[in-house]
């Protein structure tokens, strides 16, 4: 029978959960994700923590909620002291990988207070989010007049320059850019050049680049169990792809924008701060849809044909009879659904997630093929990868719910009730532009299956979306009084959720049942009156002639 010796934990960046074609997509051509889904189970409903890269990747990776981690945006440090992917699976035996990107933001000041040095193997990964690194490259190395976006190196500009690529910054210059009229170059960061190619041989752009970097370390480690988190950077923008995928999709694959004029009409004030910022006015315009979304779907079926590429090493090399392979997504992208681009709100186009987890043991056979319709939340992914190592979930630091049990068939006793999500936007123009204090620029999502509301910190009303019978969530009910009801019942579960015991991870529900009365063995004893009823081995440390040396 085979066993989960390997992880293979695959996240691309940006990635909408029904840009796929086995998600139902129309036009779009994914067959080697297809053909992964059709030998794995497929997740429908899955939700990110964060609709943001930097705070979305941090619950992922401590299995935990943005409100009991902290890292609620883009390089907000992860604090020391985080419990992590590496940490957890460490104990069990398993060694932690990094290939791509994490957008973890160092506690530097964390580390100096504990004497923590980067340079140590306990400060190495502290600093880098509990993974060993093979290779780390967060894919975003723009740069402007105050300098660089990330300072740090990045190996995928190193490699390009000794390929004889002869910008100082090749990213940006060949692997995110054409070249436009007069040989100019035409910048990835212009919307108005997604449909050139890009001034790059496809084999060395970054989706081929780091497939190749995975494959060297898949090759080089069999000597002990590993997660390998292979973390790509597209279909992030900049929107723009190299040939043949440049023209691969055209303005008649774009469907039609799920939004409604109605939206537009006094919006809650948060949703209209973003539908009126330059992403949400420049993505409410067609002529930009129809330049980018076929640049988008380029870099999907890109990384299709490189995961391809993945799946045919692993069987050709017998990996997968015993690697767990898990492929998701950090958030979705609106791309001008409900007038809006980027990520950031809680519709689907942004908060709902690909899926897909491949478990080699034969006790998931049943299930190899199906969708599973359960509420899930993407912190889920830590404890389902304990479990599938045989090691203990550690419930009181990890608050997801391992997937084993649809895995393999089963039904978990008592799943969610609601899926929670958060965003921390004080750090954005929208709080700028709404006057909001940081401590309260701060969102939250719960949604039952069936209803989905964004309560709004500031003294802002909610939002409210009926996806049984409004499913692409144009009809905002909070005001409604025939759904005031509803609002409450989902507002109970925020505050149960916000009561949880977050904090509390240095002692487990096993410990401290353990606890409990264990006192009295150790000579304490408080509002006993006699010896009544207290065993005699309990009472030898406390009883026996006195010798009395009160003279």
């Amino acid at each position: 029978m085979a066993e989960v010796r390997n992880i293979l934990f695959i996240m691309y960046d940006q990635l909408r959960h029904d840009y796929l074609g086995c998600a139902g997509h129309p036009t779009i051509r994914t067959p080697n994700f297809d053909r992964f889904a059709a030998k794995s189970t497929r997740f429908s409903r899955a939700y990110v923590q964060s609709p943001v890269c930097g705070a979305s990747r941090m619950s992922f990776y401590t299995g935990r909620y943005v409100h009991s981690h902290g890292a609620a945006w883009n390089n907000f440090p992860l604090k020391v002291g985080e419990q992590t992917l590496g940490d957890h699976l460490r104990r069990a035996g398993m060694d932690a990988w990094l290939v791509g990107k994490t957008h973890m933001a160092v506690d530097r000041d964390g580390m100096a207070r504990l004497g923590l040095s980067p340079d140590s193997v306990i400060g190495a990964r502290v600093a880098e989010c509990g993974f060993d690194i093979w290779d780390r490259d967060d894919g975003l190395w723009a740069e402007g007049p105050d300098g660089f976006y990330d300072a740090r190196r990045s190996p995928y500009n190193e490699w390009l320059k000794s390929l004889g690529y002869p910008a100082e910054n090749p990213w940006h210059a060949h692997a995110n850019s054409g070249i436009g009229d007069d040989a100019d170059i035409a910048s990835g960061w212009l919307l108005q050049n997604a449909d050139q190619p890009a001034n790059i041989r496809e084999e060395h752009s970054e989706t081929p680049w780091l497939t190749g970097r995975a494959i060297d370390f898949i090759d080089s480690h069999d000597d002990t169990p590993w997660l390998c988190h292979l973390s790509y950077i597209k279909p992030h923008w900049p929107y723009i792809v190299p040939a043949p995928y440049h023209d691969m999709y055209g303005p008649n694959d774009v469907q039609p924008a799920t939004r409604s004029a109605g939206e537009r009409v006094d919006p809650q004030p948060v949703y209209g701060a973003f539908m009126a910022n330059p992403i949400g006015q420049a993505f409410s315009r067609d002529e930009v849809r129809a330049r980018v979304i076929p640049a988008y779907m380029g870099l999907i079926s890109q990384c299709d044909d490189q995961f391809g590429r993945l799946l045919d090493h692993l069987q050709a090399t017998g990996r997968m009879d015993n690697t767990m392979i898990v492929v998701t997504s950090d958030h979705g992208d609106y791309l001008g659904d409900h007038w809006l681009g980027e990520k950031d709100l809680f519709h689907d186009a942004s908060s709902r997630v690909p899926l897909i987890i491949h478990d080699p043991r034969t006790q998931a056979d049943a299930t190899r093929g199906t969708v599973c319709d359960a509420l899930v939340e993407t912190i889920d992914l830590a404890p389902t990868f304990l479990d599938a190592v045989g090691a203990d979930p550690a419930g009181h630091i990890l608050e997801g719910r391992s997937l084993q049990p649809f895995l393999h068939g089963k039904t978990p006793a008592a799943w969610r009730q609601v899926a929670i999500s958060e965003y921390d936007y004080s750090a954005t123009g929208m709080a700028q532009s709404l006057g909001v204090a940081p401590r309260d620029a701060r969102l939250f999502m719960v949604f039952d299956g069936r209803f989905k509301m964004m309560h709004a910190e500031g003294g802002f009303r909610p939002m409210l979306f009926d996806l049984l019978t409004d499913p692409d969530e144009i009809r905002d009910l909070a005001t409604d009084p025939d759904h005031a009801e509803t609002l409450d019942q989902l507002y109970q579960h925020l505050t149960g959720w916000a009561l949880r015991p977050s904090q509390r991870t240095t002692m487990s529900d096993a410990q401290i049942i353990a606890r409990r009365g264990g006192s009295q063995r150790k000579g304490i004893f408080l509002g006993v009156w006699d010896s009544d009823g207290i065993a005699p081995d309990e009472l030898a440390k406390i009883t026996g002639k006195a010798q009395d040396r009160r003279a």
